[in-house]
């Protein structure tokens, strides 16, 4: 008996622990439903809040006409020593406890009230009430709303339908035992219970008949062809109960002394003396005991199996959103590394090619920087206007004698300052890239996710480098145009002295052979000769430009990509590592929807760990 009492008062526990946890539904059978719970049944005063006072011991549920239980509610009773204080306490109210049961009953009205409004209408939201008294058997019973035929004024039109369904939807699971609760006065064949009993459990495996107001029978009649299984057989006996009458109550005669009185009755009876050993309310609970006790060892394999999956799925939860972390600055120093290390793992697998995003930066560099060379103003600059123009101010007061060598360098340094745009246009547009990579790496990786300060730490210091890097790449990339300007091409020049030299023969038809310098004097202004001017400064510029195509993207990627990739967070760990605890504790400081989630896992995984540990060790004894 001590064994079945430690088995039926664990699963007492764990249905109680299921359902602090709210772990009592959701995908898939749960803890809660897998392990077994009795659900009482019956129509509207048939009984069933009498049969509960009467297995607890205590008048605690209200009372009235109609229909009183208009929420399901779940009784756990919880067997205490003796000598130990009774009490009740409410799941929505859990630091409370009710000595004094009539504010039980007060407290169950209003939780009704609360939830329905003061109606006549029902709701599918439990109440739930543990029970602590040496008085009890380890038992959970769920008390649903009575089946009723038609609907009473107040209450709406579906109201029989609802009833139904929602007595239904405890009933028809596998482990529920039915306590199908009908008044003796009434003919058993119109039982509502034993109806709705018949369809769920076809077998009667799981139905135990309980019979009321025995002792409300008509003179002269009994119950006992009900009760001995000729009228209506069930694979478990009958129990006879009797109620407390309504002068019983009025009285306020405790349940104590009612469960004497039946006991008495049942074995004073002419009737039913010869089976008073197997009626009552004491019976009846040690009776449901005894059967959970068998219930419960059928299936325990199953549970244990249910267990350890749902274990394995928490831990993989616990896993995916992270595990607790450590109070120490030592630990958290770690953890920050840690993720600092993660995201950079998804910062270069974008740069790599890994995950998308790293083929803009070519982009940048194969589409966007040639577009915007092929843009440059050089045809503007190179207009006959323009050169005649910066050729003459070259000169001076004095004109050139060969090659107007100080026009061609004003006019190359002007063509080339136009490079700057470019370059610098393809360091802010690598910069953009990077930053948008940093934003999505922080999004994809998973281990940040329930840090947000630490996040938006990175997203700063990372931002911080990288405007680092820009600057470098721009002094670098201006660099290179500048070097242009500051030592040109010498091939370039020796082949435009030797252009140069043959020019005359090629002025015009009337020009005098024997007589280059003057008529290059006096063509020094022509269409042509300006035209040669511009043809090789844009020549000049033209090899620039590959130039600067090929090597502005080597600047871009040694000063930006390759220095995110090496460096990014060199500075942040060098900044966290000075930090205090009390910084390092705020950085790691979580979503507080997170933290709950979490917190709700692990106690979880720890009711479902204990709850294995402790039906082997019970189980198996």
């Amino acid at each position: 008996m001590a064994r079945l009492e430690s088995l039926i008062g664990l699963v007492n526990r764990i249905q109680r622990a299921c359902t602090v946890l709210g772990d009592h539904g959701g995908e898939g059978l749960s803890l809660w439903e897998a392990l077994p719970t009795v659900a009482v049944v019956g129509g509207q005063s048939s009984g069933k809040s009498s049969v509960l006072e009467s297995v607890v011991g205590r008048d605690f549920l209200p009372r009235g006409s109609g229909i009183v239980t208009r929420r399901p509610l779940v009784l756990q009773l919880h067997q205490t020593d003796e000598g130990r204080a009774e009490y009740g306490e409410f799941l929505h109210a859990p630091k409370k406890k009710f000595t004094d049961f009539a504010s039980v009953r007060k407290e169950i009205q209003d939780e009704t009230d609360r939830i329905t409004g003061k109606t006549k209408h029902i709701s599918n939201i439990p109440i739930h009430l543990s029970i602590y008294s040496p008085n009890v058997v380890n038992l959970t019973l769920v008390d649903l709303p009575g089946l009723t035929k038609v609907a009473v004024e107040g209450q709406p039109d579906t109201i029989v339908e609802d009833i139904e369904n929602m007595v239904r939807s405890y009933v028809e699971k596998p482990n529920c035992i039915i306590l199908a609760i009908s008044p003796a006065n009434q003919d058993i064949a119109t039982s509502d219970a034993i109806k709705l009993a018949k369809e769920v459990d076809p077998t009667g495996e799981r139905t135990f008949g309980v019979l009321t107001k025995l002792d409300l029978m008509d003179k002269g009649t009994n119950a006992l062809d009900v009760i001995e299984g000729r009228s209506y057989r069930l694979q478990h006996p009958w129990v006879g109960i009797v109620n407390r009458s309504q002068a019983d109550i009025n009285k306020n005669v405790d349940m104590i002394a009612a469960r004497r009185k039946e006991k008495e009755y049942f074995e004073t009876s002419p009737e039913y003396g010869h089976l008073a050993h197997k009626m009552g309310s004491e019976y009846l609970a040690k009776l449901l005991s005894k059967h959970l006790e068998i219930v419960i060892r059928q299936r325990i394999p199953s549970i244990i199996a249910l267990i350890n999956k749902t274990i394995d799925e928490l831990n993989a939860e616990l896993d995916r959103i992270g595990r607790p972390i450590g109070v120490d600055s030592g630990a958290q120093l770690y953890t920050i590394l840690e993720l600092c290390r993660a995201f950079d793992r998804v910062f270069k697998e974008h740069l790599d090619g890994g995950r998308p995003g790293g083929d803009r930066i070519y982009k940048v560099f194969d589409h966007q920087l040639p577009a915007a060379l092929k843009k440059l103003p050089f045809d503007r600059h190179l207009s006959l206007k323009n050169v005649q123009k910066v050729v003459t101010e070259a000169d001076g007061y004095q004109p050139h004698l060969i090659a107007p060598e100080q026009g061609y360098r004003r006019l190359i340094d002007g063509s080339i300052v136009y490079f700057k745009g470019p370059a610098e246009a393809s360091v802010d547009a690598v910069h953009f890239v990077l930053k948008e990579l940093v934003r999505k790496s922080i999004a994809e990786t998973e281990e940040l996710k329930r840090f947000p300060t630490l996040q938006s730490d990175i997203a700063a210091a990372s931002t911080e480098a990288l405007e680092r890097f820009r600057d470098e790449s721009r002094k670098t990339v201006t660099r290179l145009v500048e070097m242009e300007s500051s030592y040109l091409t010498v091939e370039f020049f020796r082949k435009l002295n030797l252009e140069s030299d043959k020019g005359p023969n090629q002025t015009g038809p009337n020009a005098d052979k024997n007589s280059k310098e003057p008529v290059q004097n006096m063509d020094r202004f022509g269409d042509n000769y300006l035209r040669r001017i511009a043809s090789n400064v844009n020549s000049y510029i033209n090899m620039v430009c590959e130039t600067l195509r090929n090597s502005i993207p080597k600047a871009v990627v040694h000063c930006q990509v390759r220095e995110a990739k090496r460096s990014l967070l060199n500075l942040f760990y060098t900044q966290i590592g000075r930090q205090e605890k009390e910084r390092l504790g705020a950085m790691l400081d979580e979503d507080p929807a997170l933290m709950e989630k979490r917190t709700n896992i692990a106690k979880r995984l720890e009711l479902y760990k204990s709850a294995r540990d402790e039906i082997d060790s019970v189980a198996w004894k």
